[in-house]
């Protein structure tokens, strides 16, 4: 390992033939993906190489030291693995309910506007036009009053007992 942490090339392809086989057989038993061990063996194999100035004789083995950093890496990746795949159901469960709050509502909608369809037939033609200009246009008593050549106390009576007839139609509590 001194040689190793050195840069010597020789040296690290001893110890790469020496525990490669070795760190593969661990991270193929925690991840059970061929590919993916392979990936994770070179990852650990590139770490020993850039890491080998920190290894300490007196805390243990090289092989020791290699299958630990190899378990810390499976492990690692399938944490992340787990985390992508929750963060995937996650965004799909929040569409899924996007989606059904959309259909719900727009369902909702179109029931209310056939009954307010509904009920603004029930009223007289002055007071429909009365409160279709004004809820529908957005023009104000003045201006229905002035769009319909209706006095404009008249308006704002037929307006009344208009929207007072639509809230008992539509089942509105006060």
């Amino acid at each position: 390992m001194r040689k190793v942490a050195q840069g010597d090339q020789q040296a690290f392809s001893a110890l790469y033939d020496a525990l490669a086989p070795m760190v593969f057989g661990l991270v193929v038993r925690v991840l059970r993906d061929r590919a993916q061990s392979e990936e994770v063996t070179q990852e650990v194999m590139i770490d020993l190489w850039r890491q080998a100035a920190r290894y300490e004789p007196t805390a243990g083995s090289v092989t020791t030291w290699a299958a630990t950093i190899a378990h810390r890496r499976a492990v690692d990746r399938v944490r992340s693995a787990q985390a992508a795949a929750d963060r995937e159901h996650a965004q799909a469960a929040r569409e899924h309910t996007t989606a059904y709050d959309e259909v719900a509502e727009q369902v909702e909608t179109r029931l209310e506007s056939e009954q307010v369809r509904r009920c603004l037939r029930g009223l007289t033609e002055l007071q429909r036009q009365a409160v279709t200009l004004a809820y529908y246009r957005g023009l104000t008593y003045r201006e229905v009053a002035q769009t319909l050549h209706t006095p404009l106390p008249t308006i704002k009576t037929r307006m009344r007992d208009g929207l007072i007839r639509l809230r008992d139609c539509m089942g509105v509590t006060t």
